[in-house]
């Protein structure tokens, strides 16, 4: 969900992806520039904020950073749902977890009528190790483009392209209109109607 006013948007942001991907670490270097080794694995979810400001306005990322381990995904829609912006991450030199991404972009587009305006980044993490590549920066790319998401290769370790990769995301975001109510109800001109009998409880 993303609420919006004054130029200042808050926007919910999940990722998504398998155990051992780097979703933590992608955070962590986001929100605090900091890289740990041996990061540990998330248990449930971990919550971030971080603001990023794009052209005139500032968005505020309520960042949801999901466990990867099979245990944990029945949990993930109570994190995904409602949000504004999900990242897809995969580890470049790992095949299954890229395949396990996928899974979680079908999940995802599953649940569209509720998410259509989702804006989606699939994005291989751990680019800086090139020599142990295991996933083709085009394929994924071809994936992506298919499938209508955005595709970064980020290194968590190095901070390549992770600030670029919620940038994209915040330029992507549909700005909402201000609302005309300030309390966010929206009233409707009604004809009063006058029930025949007010009754309680019969």
């Amino acid at each position: 969900m993303a609420t919006s006013g004054n130029k200042n948007m808050n926007a919910k942001l999940v990722l998504l992806g398998d155990v051992g991907a780097g979703k933590s670490s992608l955070v962590l270097r986001f929100v605090k520039g900091q890289f740990i080794e041996f990061q540990e694995s998330t248990i449930g979810a971990a919550f971030f904020s971080q603001t990023v400001a794009v052209n005139d306005a500032t968005v505020k990322f309520e960042i949801w950073d999901t466990a990867g381990q099979e245990r944990y995904h029945s949990l993930a829609p109570m994190y995904y749902r409602g949000a504004a912006a999900a990242i897809i991450v995969y580890d470049i030199t790992n095949q299954a977890s890229f395949e396990r991404a996928k899974k979680w972009v079908q999940e995802l587009q599953a649940q569209a009528p509720g998410n259509s305006n989702m804006v989606m980044a699939l994005t291989g993490n751990k680019a800086d190790l090139l020599d142990a590549r295991k996933v083709a920066a085009e394929e994924a790319q071809t994936y992506a483009q298919e499938n209508g998401l955005f595709f970064m290769e980020t290194s968590a370790k190095t901070a390549a392209n992770v600030n670029d990769v919620f940038s994209e995301i915040a330029k992507r975001l549909p700005r909402l209109q201000p609302a005309q109510n300030p309390s966010g109800m929206v009233l409707m001109d009604r004809p009063a109607q006058t029930p025949a009998t007010a009754s309680c409880c019969s």
